[in-house]
This record gives C-alpha cells, structure tokens and sequence, in this order.
C-alpha cells in the first residue's frame, strides 16, 4: 500500500532532478501548501505554487537522488511520507559530490481515486 505513494514522490522528482518542477505541481491540490527554509512564509494554494514552481523551471539540474529510510503511514484516504533526501552531482573532475541533506515530508490525500499532495515540508538536516 506504501508503494503508489513513493513511486509518485520518485516519479516527480526525477521531473524535477532535470529541470521540470510540474511533476509536483500535477500531484498538487488546489490547497497545497508548500513550506521550505528558503522561504519566508509558506505557499498557499496551488496558483502561488505554480509561480513559484515557474521561476525554478529549466534552473535545476542533478546526477542522481538518494531517498534515505522513506516512511509512509496510511490511513483511510490520508497518506504521510517522510524521509530524507540527498541530491548528488558529477563534477568536472569526474567524481561524485553530495549535495545538502534534505529531511523532507508531504501529505497526501487521495481524492476522486488519486492522491494528491495538499503539503509539503522541506528543511535542512544540518542547520
């Protein structure tokens, strides 16, 4: 049961690894809201999603992705992923660097058959 949930996460973030943040925003609903230290308040609502997603468009770009211990709770129509995760990139040198560590969570919701992100929480894991 933990399955659909994880492999959607994976899914867009392999969107979002090469450049294209509307794997998230296609799993988004309408009243997503979106937390991340970058920010000085949260995101509310999917319209303020998509400008935001808009100015990252095509700016990201990354070798591989580690999802560290995913956990996903399941109840009823309500699904809780949380992990960490870790980007890593090729450099010039031709070595493998890791990239900041990330804990991250999001909150689903499965309405009319599909699960939707309504939010998602993104912080250091060293401050």
């Amino acid at each position: 049961m933990e399955e659909p949930i994880l492999s959607l996460e994976k899914h867009a973030m392999e969107r979002w690894r090469n450049g294209d943040p509307w794997g998230f925003v296609e799993l988004s609903a309408g009243d997503i809201t979106y937390v991340d230290p970058g920010l000085a308040s949260p995101i509310t609502g999917l319209e303020q999603y998509k400008a935001y997603m808009q100015q990252v468009q095509g700016k990201i770009h990354y070798q591989g992705s580690e999802f560290i211990m995913p956990k996903v709770v399941i109840l009823g129509d309500a699904a809780v992923l949380s992990y960490n995760y870790r980007s890593s990139e090729l450099t010039p040198e031709g070595t493998v660097r890791n990239q900041t560590p990330w804990n991250a969570t999001e909150v689903y919701f499965r309405r009319d058959g599909q699960w939707k992100i309504v939010h998602t929480h993104w912080s250091f894991i060293h401050h």
